[in-house]
């Protein structure tokens, strides 16, 4: 097997997607999952409803295969990151922190469809999922009890830290579909 070369965890170059998860990803975030056909993903991928299901069985394996090549993705790039940054705590944290923050800022629109399609997964799959994401932020969990050993002293305090740097980086996604405006029409009234 051959070695990544070092940093390559940071080289985002465009989403290289087989074409039907590539369909798939752009009708979720124009209309969601459910309101997402499968005769509009195969016209999208150029494909005929018969076709699509030649090589996804349902709407469901198109969900499960786009989630599981991005956390496939999102894991390899983060634990690529921990791994080059050798061993000093601040150091590990800073890696792990950047390469969740190109991950979301390079590839929004799956974590996007990731973060709000969790409810649309299938009870056969949902544990997998839950389990790349769990093993994800344990990554940041770790990296953080080393880092601030003390403010992670307790089982009640031992996630904050971790959890707040987590919900950072997902803040810094869009919080709307992209291709919605993102701005108020009105301004929001100031509060004492």
């Amino acid at each position: 097997m051959t070695r990544q070369t070092t940093g390559s965890w940071r080289d985002y170059g465009a989403v290289h997607l087989p074409a039907p998860l590539s369909a798939a990803l752009e009708a979720f975030m124009e209309h969601g999952y459910h309101g997402t056909s499968v005769r509009d993903i195969a016209s999208r991928a150029g494909l005929s409803v018969p076709g699509l299901y030649h090589h996804y069985p349902s709407k469901q394996s198109l969900l499960q295969g786009l989630l599981e090549l991005t956390m496939t993705d999102l894991l390899r790039r983060s634990a690529q990151a921990i791994e080059e940054a050798g061993d000093d705590p601040l150091t590990r944290f800073d890696a792990v922190v950047e390469s969740l923050l190109r991950f979301h800022m390079f590839r929004r629109e799956q974590a996007f469809v990731g973060s709000t399609e969790l409810r649309s997964l299938d009870d056969e799959y949902r544990p997998t999922y839950i389990g790349h994401r769990t093993r994800q932020q344990r990554m940041v969990d770790e990296i953080v009890s080393t880092v601030w050993p003390r403010a992670c002293s307790t089982r009640r305090t031992r996630r904050a830290p971790a959890r707040a740097v987590a919900t950072y980086v997902r803040r810094h996604r869009p919080a709307r579909r992209p291709s919605r405006p993102t701005c108020r029409t009105r301004p929001r009234p100031h509060r004492r």
